[in-house]
């Protein structure tokens, strides 16, 4: 009965996913494509994300302060999997969400779109078999968020190591949730492509075709892992460390706070735009559709653009996890491809093995996921990931460790009657 209800949310939620991140776009073309084309200008004007970053400010904040739920998950903590929320979280979630993805905040759809899959799975369920037992529903909960977020990633596979592992299962619950989980991420994947297919706007998968071949790893190329893992953990470090000391602030004045946050991040995509001629947009928004242009066309891309574009994007995404709504996987992938890309300009590494060791170092400095962070680097490159994948392991591993080491231990309890 669990598998048939998980092939039934694959479907539903699948299918409620891919019109959250159709909406998305298509929010995200009227407001910087087809308006300032309406309004007589020539494409967006180089000031164009202050108004609009600044208005996306004030309605999450007067989202997050009057619907219930807090909006949902705060970004700067990392991705939450840990149950899902209420049916009365929902609206808050979901509009906190869009508002922050469709006019450019620097995060990501994964965390709405876990949090919202399960949130609505439960309330279903709960309609037809109030008496269940706990366990009964948090396996349903643990499916919808499967379905929802399956295609997201371009491999279902993906989609179910990363909430395996972040939400810490194992032992008799794995059993429990991993073949309904599977199955609604399978279904969600088929559903996902095939309403693409149908409406003729593709299935949004991430996955990079057309790039070229990678040779075998050298001794250089495992020297740069070491390298770009150990500047990855200081640099992811930094940006959470960051957010998370201007998440109180935020938290205390959220009215004023959110969007002056929003003008931080259009100021410095503005910086970028003037500083480098390129668009704007490449430091706005999650990096997910950018992502594959950035990887396809490195080559109109200088070292100093590119460490110019790293540091404007690492600065819009620490002030936007600390006051938006939305998924840190993204955003740290962009950053650590753009990275990798830079360094490759030096003698002794590829562009992509740079760009992969990248991906996977800054995913694991921010999530400390280091299986996901693996997968996410390797499995979206096609043919050259399997190549590269012993490259991504030792950045990642060399992250993760370094990271740790950087994080202050807990405080020690205090005793008793202290």
């Amino acid at each position: 009965m669990l598998l048939i209800v998980a092939a039934v949310l694959g479907v539903v939620l699948s299918a409620g996913a891919y019109g959250f991140l159709r909406a998305v776009s298509i929010l995200q073309d009227a407001v910087y494509t087809h308006l300032p084309e309406a309004l007589g200008f020539d494409g967006a004007p180089v000031w164009w994300p202050l108004p609009f970053l600044g208005v996306a400010g004030l309605l999450v904040a007067l989202t997050v302060r009057y619907l219930p739920g807090n909006g949902g998950h705060q970004p700067a903590e990392g991705l939450n999997t840990k149950g899902a929320p209420p049916a009365a979280d929902l609206p808050g979630i979901l509009l906190a969400a869009v508002f922050s993805l469709s006019l450019g905040a620097v995060v990501g759809p994964e965390a709405p779109l876990i949090a919202l899959g399960g949130g609505i799975a439960l309330y279903l369920f709960r309609l037809i078999r109030p008496d269940a037992d706990r366990t009964t529903q948090a396996v349903v909960a643990a499916s919808g968020s499967f379905a929802a977020v399956s295609a997201l990633l371009g491999s279902p596979l993906l989609g179910a190591f990363l909430l395996m592992e972040a939400s810490g299962l194992g032992g008799p619950m794995l059993g429990i949730v991993l073949l309904p989980g599977l199955l609604a991420s399978g279904v969600g994947s088929l559903v996902f492509t095939g309403i693409g297919s149908w409406t003729g706007v593709g299935s949004g998968s991430l996955v990079i075709p057309s790039l070229p071949a990678v040779g075998r790893p050298d001794l250089g190329q495992f020297g740069w892992a070491l390298v770009i893992g150990v500047a990855s953990a200081f640099l992811g470090t930094a940006i959470q460390r960051t957010a998370l000391r201007l998440q109180p602030r935020v938290n205390g004045s959220r009215l004023f706070w959110t969007p002056v946050m929003g003008l931080v991040t259009a100021g410095v995509a503005i910086a970028y735009a003037e500083g480098t001629g390129k668009d704007f947009s490449e430091v706005l928004f999650s990096g997910q559709s950018q992502l594959p242009e950035l990887l396809l066309h490195t080559q109109s891309y200088t070292a100093g653009a590119l460490a110019l574009l790293v540091a404007c994007k690492s600065i819009g995404y620490c002030v936007c996890l600390s006051a938006f709504r939305g998924g840190p996987i993204f955003p740290a992938m962009f950053i650590g491809a753009a990275g990798g890309i830079a360094l490759s300009h030096l003698p002794g590494l590829p562009f992509v093995a740079g760009a992969a060791m990248g991906m996977g170092a800054m995913s694991v400095a921010l999530l400390r996921l280091p299986m996901t962070s693996v997968l996410l680097a390797t499995l979206l490159l096609g043919a050259d990931g399997v190549t590269v994948m012993p490259l991504v392991i030792v950045a990642v591993v060399v992250c993760h460790v370094t990271a740790s080491r950087l994080v202050p231990p807990p405080a020690a309890p205090v005793p008793a009657g202290a």
